[in-house]
């Protein structure tokens, strides 16, 4: 396993902004679906969306593009992660935004939604290197919710 892609789970890698070369990459290390969090211009030089899915169906990868803006992470962006998760199966999944932590986050709040203890996600995220702490309060919000 490369550096580059964090596990958080055998099966739910992070990772900072990728490349399209990076999707070859991820086909060698068994990633069946990439999962971009980040929106489409919001830093210079980032590549396209679009550039990421040619080259991740080039591989052999599904794709799908989950932008999370600075309004933050919405019930659609926790169902679409939902959505794309189940569809991928046991298939291992990589996400991706300008550093991690807002894919981090965004599934930290769909296993919260499913009834998962804040705590053990916390400790699963720190353990890979992201501090979501400050995350406590909604997480226990959505585990309440589940």
């Amino acid at each position: 396993m490369t550096d580059k892609f964090i596990p958080l789970t055998d099966r739910f890698l992070v990772t900072q902004q990728i490349a399209p070369d990076d999707a070859a990459l991820a086909a060698k290390q068994g990633v069946s679906l990439i999962i971009n969090n980040r929106p489409d211009g919001e830093a210079l030089g980032q590549p396209k969306s679009d550039d990421i899915a040619r080259a991740a169906e080039a591989a052999g990868i599904s794709y799908i593009h989950i932008p999370v803006d600075g309004r933050g992470i919405s019930q659609s962006h926790i169902s679409a992660l939902k959505k794309a998760l189940d569809e991928n199966g046991d298939g291992k999944a990589l996400a991706f935004c300008r550093s991690g932590t807002r894919s981090t986050i965004l599934r930290a709040y769909l296993e919260a939604s499913a009834g998962r203890a804040p705590e053990e996600i916390i400790a699963e995220a720190a353990a890979a290197g992201y501090d979501i702490s400050g995350q406590a309060p909604a997480l226990q919000a959505l585990c309440r919710g589940a």
